[in-house]
């Protein structure tokens, strides 16, 4: 399974969801969330500054800003979550900086 991350380009801040409602079972909630940049394709030194601020929980759906990106990378954004349940839940999900073009 793997998250829908839109692509977005280099300028722009974004807000991007993890939808943990199939993974989870009836009463089971997300206690902790964290997000982690990696470099899929291309060339980044620093991909975890992609990352904003800290993921929010709003029940199975967690949330992170992310800002910047190298032009023509492919990023993997992974969320890990624990849950109530004592489930440590990972889905990833591939986001494309594109070109501005004017």
């Amino acid at each position: 399974m793997r998250a829908e991350l839109p692509n977005k380009f280099a300028a722009e801040t974004k807000t991007y969801a993890f939808d943990f409602s199939s993974l989870l079972a009836v009463g089971e909630t997300i206690s902790t969330a964290v997000v982690a940049a990696s470099v899929y394709s291309g060339a980044d030194a620093s991909p975890s500054s992609l990352i904003s601020g800290t993921a929010t929980i709003a029940s199975a759906i967690v949330t992170q800003k992310i800002t910047a990106g190298t032009e023509g990378v492919i990023y993997e954004l992974a969320c890990s979550v624990t849950t109530s349940a004592g489930q440590t839940l990972r889905l990833p999900g591939y986001l494309a900086v594109l070109p501005e073009t004017t």
